[in-house]
């Protein structure tokens, strides 16, 4: 597996790394996959309960995840829109991104978060200890495997 030596996760500070966090969506998920038309923002982007999330490679953002409670207390939390522009994906940005997001649920008190997958990502993130949450289902227009990480452990 690659190194990620010196790789920086956290929450978008500033207005500039939020524009960042969102340029990096849109190039792997308009551009490069063109999953969604023209942007992939939604009403979550808007959920001040949202945590948009970057991951430096050197000194420029090069990954973005965000994540969101789905219930009021805070105990299930859903990741999605995890995105590593194609330069930094050899320097291994998704793990850090993934680890991030899941230590982020829990420190909020979340125990249980869950993602609909990519079906040629499932083995990473069965290797990061995620685990199959149900059957394959349509999400954003593809089929994508329902996942889940035990947020206690």
């Amino acid at each position: 597996m690659p190194q990620t030596l010196g790789t920086d996760c956290h929450p978008a500070a500033t207005a500039d790394e939020l524009a960042a966090h969102y340029a990096v969506r849109r190039r792997v998920f308009v551009d490069e996959q063109r999953i969604f038309p023209g942007s992939d923002r939604d009403a979550r982007d808007d959920d001040p309960r949202t945590i948009h999330v970057v991951a430096y490679a050197g000194h420029a953002v090069g990954g973005a995840v965000r994540l969101y409670p789905l219930d009021g207390a805070g105990r299930r939390w859903q990741g999605d829109r995890l995105a590593v522009l194609p330069q930094h994906r050899a320097r291994g940005l998704g793990a850090p991104l993934v680890r991030y997001a899941v230590k982020t649920a829990a420190e909020h008190g979340g125990l249980v978060m869950v993602a609909h997958i990519q079906l040629r990502n499932v083995g990473y993130f069965q290797h990061l200890g995620w685990h199959r949450d149900g059957e394959v289902e349509i999400y954003a227009g593809l089929p994508h495997q329902p996942m889940a990480i035990d947020l206690r452990t």
